[in-house]
């Protein structure tokens, strides 16, 4: 266990180097409260093997406990515990790179490079933006907490809180705070507040929003030396033992026959009524109760979907949680999204709406959200919707300066909502919703077949918790 406490140690010291202009701040007290040390040598990582990827592993001097990988990965000198880190968007050798009116080929298939990191249950997926490094998704010297999302960004020398999501983003020296969302192509040596929503397009576009402290606090807590409280937290803590149990088994059958076109992780909780239909993509670590994913749906890493019903073409991001409510088709439900009715409080949203990013929707009525429309924020009732929404067709024809509430957009609602839009055809059409038999074939049908190695630690010794250095290659 000595190597793995001297490799934690250097990860802290090379991430507060890093985070030198931001003060006092330092990453250690709060990384240690998470992962009690004990935890990194009791879990094993899986690695998938499919026809349709890239085979290539290498890991020395690290720690992978419970971590999932798929794709081309590097990890060096780096802890990781059940994460998730997704290369099956990763760019091969020939593709070309559209970026301002260059086309750019790849001499090399591209890689996700892992150095000198703590990522605690952090998804990372590869879908990345950045012309300056094609061939490299560089996660480096980086530290990120329970929930977080590095989607499209490669990060260097930063701190992301739980819950936080870095979204098609370049990051270099910055702490994000928790439950705060950035999509603003490129930032450095900046502090985002906590529950800050910046999305950002230069000269097109930007879109903010920041929740008040006081809710911010009931949801999700973070404090040095005392580690995470709130809803959020409650509320995972309370499905764990489903997940562990799901892992402590190394055969288990599917729970339904799979539907033509569909793919169900066999590290996904399914329990009660839950049903799937074609082309839907259900990733690791999801969680399923009682639950209806219409054609061409899916759900994300660390999504839970329970006492809900989705009627088709449905994205429900990384991290997006749905509870007692009905959706209309294609409806999109972004990163850390909150959505929570009762029984008696359902929520009913329209086809075509989109919920942004980490949106708390958590209701003491039932609430009702016409179709295209946009959502934002805090909402509790019919009334919060006011200040927290707008018709997709009223937004798409603003071009200067609007605010609803403490909402801010400027620049072109045109760009803004084709940008949406586009994004949600890449989603789907990525995840294989639109496959015919022939053609359009996605994640879902690419992950039917999928094989895993196990690797385990070192079981005691000075070595102890760390995993023997091992390349998986063809």
């Amino acid at each position: 266990m000595k190597q793995l406490e001297k490799l934690i140690k250097r990860i802290i010291y090379r991430v507060n180097i890093n985070l030198r202009e931001h003060g006092s701040f330092d990453v250690e007290p709060y990384l240690r409260e998470i992962v009690p040390i004990k935890k990194l040598v009791k879990f094993y990582a899986f690695y998938g093997i499919t026809s349709h990827h890239p085979l290539y592993f290498h890991f020395s001097n690290s720690n992978l406990a419970g971590s999932y990988f798929l794709g081309k990965c590097t990890v060096d000198n780096s802890v990781l515990y059940k994460s998730d880190i997704r290369g099956d968007e990763l760019k091969t050798k020939g593709d070309v790179f559209h970026f301002q009116g260059a086309d750019i080929a790849l001499d090399h298939d591209e890689k996700i490079s892992i150095s000198d990191s703590f990522l605690i249950k952090t998804l990372v997926h590869n879908y990345s933006h950045d012309p300056e490094n094609l061939e490299e998704f560089i996660i480096k010297n980086t530290a990120s907490t329970p929930y977080a999302n590095i989607h499209g960004a490669p990060v260097e020398g930063c701190f992301l809180g739980p819950f936080s999501t870095v979204d098609l983003t370049t990051m270099n020296d910055c702490v994000i705070g928790r439950f705060a969302y950035v999509q603003v192509g490129e930032i450095i040596h900046q502090r985002v507040e906590p529950g800050s929503i910046l999305i950002r397009k230069a000269e097109a576009f930007d879109f903010s929003y920041r929740f008040p402290e006081s809710i911010l606090n009931r949801y999700i807590r973070f404090k040095p030396e005392k580690g995470l409280s709130g809803i959020f937290m409650d509320f995972v803590e309370s499905r764990k033992q489903d997940f562990q149990e799901i892992f402590n088994v190394v055969l288990l059958k599917s729970p339904m026959p799979i539907p033509f076109g569909a793919s169900i992780s066999r590290y996904s909780v399914w329990k009660g009524k839950t049903r799937v239909s074609k082309n839907v993509l259900v990733a690791q670590r999801a969680y399923l109760e009682n639950a209806l994913l219409g054609k061409g749906s899916n759900a994300q890493e660390n999504c839970y979907i329970i006492n809900s019903k989705l009627e088709g073409f449905n994205i429900t991001a990384h991290g997006a949680k749905i509870i007692n409510a009905n959706l209309g088709e294609k409806t999109f439900v972004g990163f850390n999204s909150f959505l929570h009715g009762t029984p008696e409080c359902m929520l009913n949203i329209g086809k075509e709406s989109i919920i942004m990013p980490h949106t708390i929707i958590d209701l003491k009525e039932p609430v009702n959200i016409p179709s295209g429309h946009i959502v934002w924020g805090y909402i509790t009732n019919q009334a919060d919707l006011a200040q927290h929404s707008l018709p997709l067709d009223k937004l798409a024809v603003i071009d200067g300066e609007i605010k609803i509430g403490v909402m801010r957009f400027q620049g072109s609602g045109a760009v803004f909502v084709k940008e949406f839009k586009d994004r949600i055809e890449h989603i789907l059409e990525a995840n294989g919703a639109f496959f015919d038999g022939t053609k359009c074939k996605g994640h879902a049908q690419k992950g039917q077949n999928i094989a895993y190695n196990i690797i385990q630690p070192y079981p005691m010794g000075s070595q102890k918790g760390l995993y023997p250095t091992i390349d998986i290659r063809l």
